[in-house]
């Protein structure tokens, strides 16, 4: 079986799987979050060598105040916890979006964890905070164009792969597999750039029950593509 290098992942649910159990959203939430180290041990195992999910879009804010304080207050102890994690699965953790608008304490913690974990050498772990693409892609363009005023970039110099050198995510190959969860159909605006030549895989399992075996069911699914690149199937 053909293991995909990157998986990106769309964590969608926790509110309708804390409903049908009779619990607040938040309950949800928290679910959530303790599934991601469940998800990123079965990722390593299996061989997947960069795993990023989305866990707060830029569009979040829009949800009621008590249910994003709840999510900051969730996302900010998942990474005081996750240093610890991180060390024990010797597992490199990032954190992509614009933390700008998150806390000062939060935005420690982010730099705390990049830094504590960055000679790590097994799973990839990417995070997205605070992150829409085209928000992404809206900063990039500023910062090339600074760069441009700069005298540091010319236009003959724009191309796709200069253009993702601004993105939040380039130290990471693109995603070879896109999965989300609990039924919905669309990317909700998350790595429009990256996911142009992607496999899209979504599952009516919300996340907090989203285990192994969903994920090698992807995988499986993922190996019955044609994976094509300009009308020539990959080797």
């Amino acid at each position: 079986m053909k293991i995909p290098e990157h998986v990106a992942i769309i964590l969608d649910g926790n509110g309708r799987w804390a409903k049908s159990k009779g619990l607040p959203r938040n309950a949800g939430h928290t679910a959530g979050a303790k599934n991601v180290e469940t998800i990123c041990e079965a990722a390593h195992d299996m061989g997947i060598k960069y795993l990023t999910l989305y866990a707060f879009s830029t569009e979040n804010w829009n949800r009621p105040d008590s249910e994003v304080n709840a999510l900051m207050n969730l996302l900010e102890s998942y990474l005081k916890n996750c240093i610890r994690t991180a060390d024990k699965n010797n597992m490199r953790v990032r954190v992509i979006g614009e933390i700008g608008r998150l806390s000062e304490k939060f935005q420690d913690r982010i730099k705390e964890l990049e830094e504590a974990s960055k000679a790590n050498t097994g799973l990839n772990l990417t995070i997205a905070i605070n992150y829409g693409s085209r928000d992404e892609m809206i900063r990039a363009i500023k910062t090339m164009m600074e760069d441009e005023k700069a005298g540091k970039l010319s236009i003959e110099d724009v191309t796709a792969e200069r253009f993702s050198s601004y993105l939040d995510t380039k130290e990471l190959p693109d995603p070879d597999l896109m999965i989300r969860t609990s039924g919905e159909q669309r990317l909700s605006n998350y790595l429009l750039w990256q996911l142009a030549y992607s496999e899209f895989y979504f599952t009516d399992v919300p996340w907090p029950d989203f285990n192994k075996k969903e994920l090698e069911l992807a995988v499986a699914a993922y190996n019955k593509r044609d994976r094509r690149f300009g009308g020539l199937t990959e080797e």
